[in-house]
């Protein structure tokens, strides 16, 4: 009877012992895979993919993933950008395939909120961060009903750049009215210098030009709202004035100015052959690399009353595909896009102006044109408000005036062709 007892007792811990053993010849368990958490959002450890037409910044990107991953680690993040010319076609195809990547660059404003319309973006009205942004950021990509798409990246800007030395040289200074600006252009032309690096080869910098100046005719935000209300269209007198403006200032571009594109016109610049440069606030890194010791400043552009603006506007922002697999985990990444610590490393690397307000630069040059972005800005409407229409109406104006600049049409039917294409979609123009 003892005897029995005694297995009795044993019997559980050889059953134990048997169970052990088995197991030990079995796959581990698998364990539960980390998880990163900002707020709301808990997600398992994922891959994510980041679509850009930015080929240039990879290197800028990688510090940017590695800020993001010191907090989220389980997150990983791989920045593939397509080669600007065919990121639109490239990314166009994979939506349409219902794939693409988490996360990718958005055209701003009407290109970009095609793609929302056509069901390829995801909804972002609940995303943490969003208000950090004024509602001018965020219009970028926000649709009529107010759903927002983006996280807005980068304000550009476009004003005139000028050389320095070139002005001290010769005792000039920085105009402070219209007048002031023309007679500017009249000194140097007089002294053989060359006074506005500007081409008419590539027809998208005639728009940007006109930007810039346009609002110095037509008294820039008066008439743009006017516009928008369809108090006022592209055929009033100071519209029209504006693009008499552009055809005066041909006289003060290079010689053969018709055959001078984008890089032509930075090197005359780049070089201290020009003295001022019309053009956008991305290219303050570009023309440093080619002349690291080049000491220029810019200036807003005075209106005949004084007035002085620069012409902003957001471009780009990122916005997560809706047949994405792994949006939780593409939201945590944008969340972390509208952080202060995103916008300082933004301009720090990319010495671009943050549509973060309030983000200050080590790049003098750059911080003063980011305060001026903050109140002296005026929209960039041709980009804003009028890239729609089969072709654009951006497109039209663009044609029709390197047609004015060869010569071959006149300013008042460059308005009078821009206002026909804008009046086949552009709703305040059809009451």
């Amino acid at each position: 009877m003892k005897k029995i007892n005694k297995w009795l007792f044993l019997m559980p811990l050889l059953i134990v012992a048997a169970l052990v053993g088995c197991s030990s010849n079995e796959e581990p368990a698998k364990e539960t895979a980390p998880v990163s958490s900002t707020d709301d959002h808990r997600v398992e450890e994922v891959s994510l993919t980041i679509g850009s037409w930015r080929t240039e910044d990879v290197a800028k990107y990688e510090k940017v993933i590695a800020l993001f991953n010191e907090k989220h680690p389980d997150i990983k993040v791989s920045f593939n950008p397509t080669k600007n010319t065919e990121y639109n076609t490239v990314l166009n195809t994979a939506l349409q395939a219902g794939e693409g990547p988490d996360i990718f660059h958005l055209r701003p404003y009407a290109a970009g909120l095609k793609l929302a319309e056509a069901g390829f973006v995801e909804k972002i009205n609940d995303l943490q961060g969003l208000s950090t942004y004024p509602e001018e950021a965020l219009i970028a990509s926000k649709d009529a009903e107010g759903n927002q798409y983006g996280v807005p990246i980068n304000l550009s800007s476009t004003q005139f750049f000028y050389n320095k030395k070139i002005f001290a040289d010769n005792g000039l200074e920085v105009p402070q009215t219209w007048d002031e600006f023309m007679q500017l252009n009249d000194t140097l032309l007089e002294k053989g210098i060359i006074p506005i690096a500007m081409g008419t080869k590539e027809s998208w910098l005639l728009s940007l030009l006109h930007g810039i100046v346009g609002p110095a005719i037509y008294e820039g935000n008066d008439f743009y709202k006017a516009v928008l209300a369809g108090e006022k269209d592209f055929t009033d007198p100071a519209f029209i004035e504006s693009l008499q403006v552009m055809n005066d200032l041909k006289k003060y571009f290079p010689a053969n100015s018709e055959g001078l594109g984008m890089d032509d016109i930075r090197t005359l610049f780049a070089l201290e052959e020009a003295a001022m440069f019309p053009l956008g606030s991305w290219e303050i890194p570009v023309v440093l690399e080619m002349n690291p010791d080049l000491d220029f400043g810019y200036f807003p552009i005075p209106s005949k009353t004084g007035t002085k603006t620069v012409t902003t506007w957001v471009d780009g922002s990122f916005a997560i595909n809706a047949n994405s697999e792994n949006k939780e985990a593409a939201k945590v990444f944008l969340e972390f896009l509208t952080t202060k610590e995103f916008g300082e490393l933004f301009v720090k690397e990319f010495s671009m102006i943050s549509a973060i307000p309030g983000i200050s630069s080590d790049n003098a040059l750059l911080n003063h044109l980011s305060k001026s972005t903050e109140s002296e800005a005026t929209p960039y409407m041709w980009v804003t408000n009028f890239t729609g229409g089969d072709p654009t109406t951006k497109t039209v104006l663009e044609t029709e005036l390197q047609g004015m600049y060869l010569g071959q049409v006149k300013q008042e039917d460059v308005a009078a062709k821009v206002q026909d294409n804008a009046k086949t979609w552009f709703a305040p123009f059809q009451k």
